[in-house]
């Protein structure tokens, strides 16, 4: 028998998605940024986001937040974000996750009140404003990633649904924007198969018919998400809500309605001109959970308007692990750990 390989973990959850922390265990990635590093576990060490969001350790709408020492002279910690479709290179849920987790685990000790830290994603420096009472996290505040609108109001013809109004927005990875409404949808959870099922015909058909370059990223891949948007209520003269879901993979619709879904709205929302600097639209869930986006700014990069924004919300605890990975097991791959597991306890 081989030895178990083992690592430290904290499971989270932010608007019900839930967020594997992994504190230790993993040995030091090569790369001279998080970013690099992330290419490296993206290219050369897929094993361990295959473990833990597939049988026997997870399932795909779960995802995973390895932190590593920052880079960045100026951050905490580092961190990058797996998911059932790959390496995002920022994701609001996590984010909030792993700001939490770095809190809860001491890596940025907790102080009571209003504290400011910064992390590294892939995307780059983030900056956090946490607001913790009584030793309790209740509140995370992070950057959302600058958003812009890249198409507005296309149409395009979906089999079996007709022809469909879109929008495209860039937060973080493109979203196709659609109407629920116009889609026959109520955006509430007993329609979270029909949503997915929809929102994949949506997706297949843009791929097939286009593909989208970022202003500085250039070509990142074909649109993976939609965002389903509900009717807009205003709830007070700067605060706006809505119902939402977000697509992110064949079958899944996440919990949350995600951060990256909510700053891709705000970009929208102030392409229409319906939102000022200082206005905040929170989105509901299917599970009734939200989000609070922050439109703080705009600047100009090219031809883009660019919304700059952020993203409040509060991640819980769920659960503290020291993970064994037993390679013995029939049901565990372990073809892309060894190099990054070490048999050393975390």
């Amino acid at each position: 028998m081989s030895r178990p390989l083992t690592f430290r973990m904290m499971d989270t959850h932010a608007g019900g998605d839930v967020s594997r922390i992994v504190l230790g265990g993993i040995d030091a990635l090569p790369g001279a940024t998080v970013r690099d590093q992330m290419h490296y576990l993206r290219d050369d060490a897929d094993g361990l986001r295959k473990l833990l969001l597939f049988e026997p350790y997870g399932v795909p709408e779960m995802s995973v937040d390895l932190v590593v020492p920052a880079t960045d002279p100026e951050a905490a910690a580092g961190y990058i974000i797996m998911e059932v479709m790959g390496y995002p290179i920022y994701s609001g849920s996590n984010t909030i996750c792993t700001a939490t987790a770095v809190l809860e685990a001491g890596i940025v000790p907790k102080q009571e009140g209003v504290q400011r830290f910064t992390l590294e994603a892939p995307a780059g420096r983030v900056n956090i404003e946490a607001r913790v009472e009584n030793g309790v996290v209740e509140a995370i505040t992070c950057e959302g990633l600058p958003s812009y609108i890249d198409t507005y109001r296309a149409t395009i013809h979906v089999p079996g649904l007709g022809e469909v109004t879109y929008s495209v927005a860039y937060s973080g990875g493109f979203y196709a924007l659609v109407d629920a409404t116009e889609l026959g949808f109520h955006l509430n959870r007993d329609e979270e198969r029909e949503l997915a099922e929809c929102a994949h015909r949506i997706v297949e058909a843009i791929q097939a018919e286009r593909g989208f370059s970022h202003y500085t990223l250039g070509d990142v891949g074909p649109l993976p998400f939609l965002h389903f948007m509900g009717p807009v209520e205003q709830v007070a003269d700067d605060f706006y809500r809505s119902r939402s879901a977000t697509y992110v993979h064949p079958g899944v619709i996440c919990r949350s309605t995600t951060g990256t879904g909510t700053s891709a709205r705000l970009a929208l929302m102030r392409h229409e001109g319906t939102i000022a600097p200082g206005d905040r639209l929170e989105t509901i869930s299917l599970r009734e959970t939200g989000f609070i986006g922050t439109f703080t700014g705009t600047r100009e990069e090219g031809a883009h308007t660019v919304v700059e924004n952020t993203i409040t919300g509060k991640a819980y605890v769920l659960g503290h692990t020291e993970v064994v990975v037993n390679c013995d097991d029939p049901l565990v791959a372990c073809g892309g750990l060894h190099h990054i597991l070490s048999a050393r306890h975390g």
